[in-house]
């Protein structure tokens, strides 16, 4: 009978502290019951819950619909949550769950940081080391004894090994093919190429302009009108700008019908291999789009075609001034075909009219 006396007391006084309890959160309808309980804690800690409060009031201010936490209001809370008893209580946005989560993430995260071994400087130079970085970064088909063979040359002396460790920090991804802009760059000056532009005239009359262009000095090697380009008129072009034995080991060209079989027969004869791009991709034939852009908008925008007599004169002009007096931008500010050399800081300034006043040309007078 006592045990069931000491059961019963001790049922009555968990409840009565469960009520006590549920009726001192701050959630709770209760304002009087929470100040007075809030009477028996200590200063630091009311105050630390206000800010805990208090921020969660700022959280939800700033959001629209969701609660959105910065890494700045978690730290926060966890921080004021471990400075307050009744924490989870006075919890509004989140739940105990997750900021015990938040906690775990931040100790795991402080104890890998405490055990992280402190690096230590590299024992070769940083100039050398960036030096291995880089020829590995630049030649991709090098391998760590090419890269010390490559330092040996240059008076460096470290280990293989030690070569293949700066090595692995650097993302090296071979192509599985070559790149299209690698084989431009290799085989620029056995590469022409070829593209067809349309203008119209006057009376809104086609006319076409057909150009060969050499990728590596971006000198025009032909260029022709007419309003008629069929098959046989374009292998004529490639026969003509051909002669005496000059011409590309590659013609790049798209897959425009206006190249058929009379155009390949002719190519073929000179041993040229042609390189059919694929469709609708202007970018691989850019210089040719560039001497379009170029024409336009220095000759063409600016002019009234006649006829087809007139358009030959205007691109025939143009093309002069193109090849003879226009710096490019693709080979360094020079020019594609330039005159005879002359000494360029003495001497009178000879100007020259281009294209009836469009343009002019500066040259010193020999």
């Amino acid at each position: 009978m006592f045990l069931n006396l000491m059961t019963a007391w001790q049922y009555l006084a968990f409840e009565v502290l469960r009520w006590l309890r549920a009726w001192t959160r701050p959630t709770s309808h209760s304002v009087v019951l929470g100040a007075v309980s809030d009477l028996a804690r200590s200063k630091p800690e009311l105050i630390a819950e206000n800010a805990l409060l208090r921020q969660q009031l700022i959280v939800l201010r700033r959001s629209v619909k969701r609660p959105q936490l910065t890494r700045r209001d978690r730290l926060l809370l966890v921080f004021l949550a471990s400075k307050v008893r009744s924490w989870k209580s006075a919890l509004l946005i989140v739940r105990p769950e997750t900021l015990l989560r938040w906690h775990r993430i931040l100790f795991r995260l402080y104890w890998w940081q405490k055990s992280k071994t402190p690096s230590r400087p590299p024992r070769i130079p940083e100039a050398t080391v960036a030096l291995i970085r880089r020829m590995a970064l630049e030649n991709r088909l090098w391998g760590a004894e090419r890269i010390r063979g490559e330092l040996l040359k240059l008076g460096i002396r470290v280990s293989k090994r030690t070569v293949q460790k700066y090595m692995a920090r650097v993302e090296r991804r071979p192509p599985s093919a070559q790149t299209w802009k690698t084989f431009l760059q290799n085989h620029a000056h056995d590469i022409w190429v070829c593209d067809f532009l349309q203008v119209y005239d006057l009376f809104f009359r086609s006319l076409f302009v057909f150009v060969l262009i050499e990728l590596g000095s971006r000198r025009v090697a032909h260029v022709r009108v007419t309003s008629n380009p069929t098959d046989g008129w374009v292998a004529q072009q490639l026969r003509e700008a051909t002669t005496w034995g000059e011409g590309p080991k590659y013609l790049i060209r798209d897959q425009d019908n206006k190249y058929g079989l009379r155009f390949e027969r002719v190519a073929a004869g000179r041993n040229i291999e042609e390189i059919k791009l694929p469709y609708r991709s202007p970018n691989l034939n850019a210089v040719c789009e560039r001497f379009w852009g170029s024409m336009r908008r220095e000759s063409l925008d600016h002019l009234l075609i006649l006829n087809e007599r007139h358009f030959q004169r205007i691109v025939a002009d143009y093309t002069a001034y193109f090849n003879r007096a226009r710096p490019h931008q693709g080979i360094g500010q020079r020019i594609p075909d330039p005159p005879e050399a002359v000494d360029r800081t003495e001497g009178n300034i000879v100007v020259t009219s281009v294209l009836g006043g469009l343009h002019h040309d500066y040259r010193r007078a020999a």
